[in-house]
């Protein structure tokens, strides 16, 4: 709705350009709200104050030229007002609201899709957690902001592809393998040094009795390298293995796994550099082999191998992003931790140096999460290397829930996860509040069915709906497009779950003060079809976020 809205002021705008009243602006310029008092109308807009100075007229002489104008053109217009110092707002026809019960009805799970991406070849890659130990709750935020993003742009018409990078490659990899094979060595007795730089969770213990099992005692005589090697591969597998399940059950996918190593099999790193050399790009100082990001904006340039030369981190990161440029993707979208947030300029100055546009990389940042229990913050770690793993939250609260309070914030915003809360069967929790609405709608529909009664659009009187907590309620499903074409615009999957939470609001509102089966056989009819339009809307958000819609609670 607020897109028609939208195109009717710009083709407004457009004529008083022609006809001379008003300058040429820019499209940004155009502005649509919505109230947040309704006694204000549906929408406004502002713009004939932003355009009063450059058309040298009054604000409320634009707003009136407007207004005369669209009121002609709009048949989904009731009627516009003029406030304060030009402030325009549109009140829609109750008939223009009440036509959206038939778009649910005919669209039902397609509902709230559109071509806002016009095929546009995007890439999301999340989580990418080294497979050096199990997902933490940091992840877990990563996972739930990464997989409801793609649900949200695949929906509004892009060609999403979702994947997960592999950093199998480094340092942290033989810290793995050392640290398996010191507790290897442990379980034959061997009096062991652990590495300083080790991993000391108790999985590495696990891994190295499943190891055991297989190899009995004889990694102790093989040489050290060898049997490093020989740890390193099993741990990394078999964690890699252990946070694809982790995933599933969170209800999380990807189309791709890559693994770092790939890069160097396939000399895609010496090829970056060789390509950063003929481009005059990079140059060599103090030994080190540095990239001119300063050229890009970065403030400084950057090191890509060290004068001892092993790579940076940045360097294999380069190469990354110029496969997944040759591979078609237009838009590139990365999930980070919050600590990476310097990491961006950098980055941006990467992708123009290898000859595309710097603003198709966008970086979305992950904030920190804090767990609370009776009021307490939960400690997540410990000096013994065991930490609050995704599963176990998983295990406590439920994958819905997990995924609807990762969500519940701005992915910017440190999150506060509590988890009394998150376990609570009451209003109080929005997960068993929004999954009851849908629960209750269909209790209703059950119980209406057993005594006859349907939801049938063709005897469905619209005109009763077209009043008080009926209408306000078709507002709130009406606009469930608008948001979720908002959310793919922006890059902002959390504001899915403010919906969601609006519309169970307005809901049960709805509930409390409204029977839905009465004796006025007519109401009821109407009534039917809004809650059966309700309920397809709660559905479709909820599949956006990968939470389930239930049948009964």
């Amino acid at each position: 709705m607020k897109n028609r809205i939208l195109s009717l002021l710009k083709q407004t705008m457009d004529e008083l350009v022609q006809e001379g009243f008003v300058p040429g602006y820019e499209l940004n310029t155009i502005n649509i709200t919505t109230p947040p008092n309704k006694d204000f109308g549906d929408f406004a807009s502002n713009i004939a104050m932003t355009m009063a100075a450059r058309a040298k007229k009054p604000p409320r002489d634009i707003a009136n030229a407007v207004k005369v104008k669209m009121e002609a053109l709009g048949d989904i217009i009731d009627r516009i007002d003029i406030a304060g110092p030009g402030f325009i707002n549109f009140y829609i026809k109750p008939v223009v609201w009440t036509s959206v019960l038939n778009e649910i009805h005919d669209q039902k799970e397609l509902y709230g899709t559109s071509s806002l991406g016009a095929g546009k070849k995007v890439q999301v890659e999340f989580v990418s957690a080294n497979p050096t130990g199990p997902l933490h709750i940091g992840h877990g935020r990563g996972a739930a902001v990464g997989d409801t993003l793609v649900r949200i742009l695949a929906a509004a018409g892009f060609d999403v592809e979702a994947e997960y990078y592999i950093n199998d490659v480094g340092n942290q990899m033989n810290n793995l393998g050392l640290s398996v094979l010191s507790r290897y060595r442990e379980l034959f007795g061997e009096k062991i040094t652990f590495p300083d730089q080790g991993y000391k969770g108790e999985y590495i213990k696990d891994l190295a009795t499943a190891l055991s099992k297989i190899h009995g005692e004889d990694l102790l005589r093989q040489n050290q390298s060898k049997a490093v090697e020989i740890c390193r591969e099993f741990a990394s597998r078999s964690i890699l293995e252990e946070i694809k399940s982790d995933l599933d059950t969170f209800n999380v996918s990807f189309d791709r796994f890559f693994s770092e190593s790939t890069l160097y099999e396939n000399n895609e790193v010496d090829i970056m550099l060789e390509y950063m050399k003929d481009q005059g790009l990079s140059y060599e100082d103090d030994g080190a082999l540095w990239f001119r990001t300063s050229r890009f904006g970065d403030e400084k340039d950057r090191v890509l191998r060290k004068n001892d030369g092993t790579l940076t981190y940045f360097a294999p990161d380069i190469a990354y992003h110029k496969d997944k440029l040759a591979r078609g993707f237009t838009q590139i979208i990365d999930i980070w931790g919050a600590d990476h947030h310097g990491y961006v300029p950098r980055m941006k100055a990467a992708i123009e140096a290898l000859g595309a546009d710097k603003d198709c990389f966008n970086a979305l940042l992950i904030q920190l999460v804090s767990l609370v229990r009776q009021g307490k913050p939960v400690q997540m770690s410990t000096r013994s290397g065991e930490f609050i793993t995704l599963k176990e939250i998983i295990d406590e609260v439920g994958k819905d829930v997990a995924r609807y309070f990762f969500l519940m914030r701005r992915c910017d915003s440190q999150l506060v996860f509590d988890l009394d809360l998150a376990k609570k069967k009451s209003d109080e929790n929005p997960v068993y509040y929004i999954q009851y609405a849908h629960a209750r709608i269909c209790s209703i529909l059950a119980n209406a069915s057993e005594q006859g009664m349907y939801a049938d659009m063709e005897t469905a009187d619209f005109e009763l709906l077209a009043t008080g907590e009926d209408l306000e309620l078709i507002k709130v499903i009406a606009t469930y497009p608008d948001v979720v074409a908002g959310c793919a615009a922006d890059l902002e999957p959390h504001r899915i779950a403010f919906y969601l939470l609006d519309l169970a609001t307005a809901f049960h509102r709805f509930y409390n003060k409204n029977r839905v089966l009465s004796d006025d056989g007519r109401m009821t009819k109407a009534r039917l079809v809004l809650i059966s339009a309700v309920k397809q809307v709660l559905a479709n958000a909820l599949a956006l976020m990968g939470i389930e819609a239930p049948q009964s609670m």
